[in-house]
């Protein structure tokens, strides 16, 4: 007996995104590192911001979401925002689940901005390389 080709949209999802990335890919290994060293980054980039005002989209995440342009030569903030926005890979990543939408790009170009100025290179680089491989 032949199925249908019928395509219902799903209400709910029961499967996690930690589930889709199968268990040997190198990004788990990286994802693990990133974690780690953004961990220990996290009072030098929370002097950035004011305690007022709109929240933003985590630093973190625009940090991963730069490495994976990186590693994935994604050729523009747009284009990397439109990988995020379908690729399953990519929101687990950056840490988005399935059901939170992207940023904008002007937003992440801003906050990118805003943590290239308050640390330098040298510094957030710093426990990359140390980081043992």
């Amino acid at each position: 007996m032949r199925g249908s080709d019928v395509t219902s949209g799903s209400l709910f999802s029961y499967v996690g995104l930690e589930s889709r990335v199968p268990a040997k890919h190198p990004l788990r290994v990286i994802k693990a590192i990133v974690d780690d060293v953004l961990g220990s980054l996290d009072a030098e980039v929370e002097r950035l911001y004011e305690g007022t005002g709109r929240q933003s989209t985590a630093p973190e995440r625009l940090l991963r979401a730069s490495l994976l342009q990186a590693f994935y030569s994604v050729r523009s903030e747009r284009q990397l925002m439109e990988q995020i926005s379908y690729n399953l890979l990519f929101r687990w990543f950056v840490g988005w689940g399935t059901t939170i939408p992207c940023g904008t790009t002007r937003r992440s170009r801003r906050t990118t901005t805003v943590c290239s100025i308050g640390m330098s290179a040298r510094s957030s680089a710093k426990p990359f390389c140390a980081t043992p491989r």
